[in-house]
């Protein structure tokens, strides 16, 4: 999905496919939720067992809930917006619809992974990693930066996904770090060089088959798949490749409550729970191979751990994800 602004039209006709009617007040909170279904319905069960406070999920993607938050406005029936990527977030909080978290819920995640406006908090992180084909590429034959793939001895050799929010969020990142030109000519050369798929799975799949040499996703789409059989994921290795590299972009999921809640202490219990013990435990324990992000808080032990990728400094509050979306245009690549 586009990080764009859509129009207030086309919004408003996504009002009823993605967020349903509202609730009454005495039925708990309503989450906008685009982080994954089964992630999101843990956390919502396990709040609701520890605090009786019953979890409506309307399900959607990034772009599109934030799109719709904006459209709302203040007559939004959410409680909390809870996204995989953060340039989403960032287009709510440009908006002035979020309320300011909680101090407490603050406290519970280290700074990096939260915006420099306390706006809104990360529940969750991904690591950008390069998928190759152990088959066709050895080590040693790997980019050592993201910015390699520009190169054109590249061409024909690299894949992914342009259009999911996901991808976006890895371009927000670069532009961030090396800024608008270099960005530009990035792309550019990507244009040239790579091979688009839809969908990061679907760049998995393809270095899995040996169609492509390798792809830019991220992680968890490896891990979860070597969870399960391992079939589109046994000839892939990953590549990570830190040295504050933007190849090395660590995404925060974010979470926040917004400004219109009808429910904003309710609201606020959840996502403090969320970065709570409970909520990142299950991030530990569960099945979507996430990043856990509240201090002291363990990931799943399969992961690298996240102090291991070296990271670029990026705050997530900046990401511009509508510059990014001009840019990617202007290069043919949306």
């Amino acid at each position: 999905m586009k990080i764009a602004l859509s129009t207030l039209a086309g919004a408003a006709l996504a009002l009823g496919l993605i967020s349903g009617p509202a609730m009454a007040e005495d039925q708990g909170i309503v989450v906008y939720n685009a982080q994954h279904e089964s992630l999101a319905k843990e956390w919502a069960n396990g709040f609701t067992k520890e605090t009786g406070i019953k979890v409506t999920l309307r399900n959607g993607g990034d772009s599109d809930f934030s799109n719709q938050i904006v459209a709302e406005g203040t007559a939004s029936p959410a409680d909390v917006f809870l996204t995989e990527n953060s340039p989403a977030m960032a287009l709510v909080e440009a908006a002035g619809l979020f309320a300011p978290v909680d101090a407490d819920t603050l406290a519970q995640v280290p700074q990096e992974y939260q915006p420099s406006s306390g706006k809104w908090v990360g529940v969750a992180a991904r690591s950008t990693v390069f998928a190759y084909n152990k088959d066709k590429l050895k080590e040693d034959q790997l980019p050592k930066s993201l910015l390699d793939l520009a190169d054109p001895s590249w061409k024909g050799r690299w894949a992914a996904s342009p259009s999911g929010a996901d991808f976006q969020a890895i371009v927000s990142a670069l532009l961030q770090i090396k800024g608008e030109a270099a960005t530009a000519d990035w792309l550019k050369a990507m244009k040239a060089n790579f091979t688009a798929y839809k969908g990061n799975s679907t760049v998995m799949k393809a270095v899995n088959a040996g169609e492509i040499e390798g792809g830019v996703i991220y992680h968890y789409y490896w891990f979860g798949d070597q969870a399960k059989t391992g079939e589109n994921s046994k000839n892939v290795g990953l590549h990570y490749f830190k040295n504050q590299d933007p190849g090395a972009f660590v995404s925060v999921s974010g979470g926040g409550v917004l400004a219109s809640s009808k429910h904003p202490k309710e609201a606020q219990a959840f996502l403090k729970w969320v970065t709570g013990k409970g909520g990142q435990n299950v991030l530990k324990t569960g099945t979507s191979y996430e990043y856990a992000v509240g201090k002291g808080a363990e990931s799943n032990p399969k992961l690298v751990p996240l102090a291991d990728l070296q990271a670029p400094k990026v705050d997530p509050a900046t990401l511009n994800s509508k510059k990014v979306i001009d840019l990617m245009t202007q290069a043919g690549l949306l």
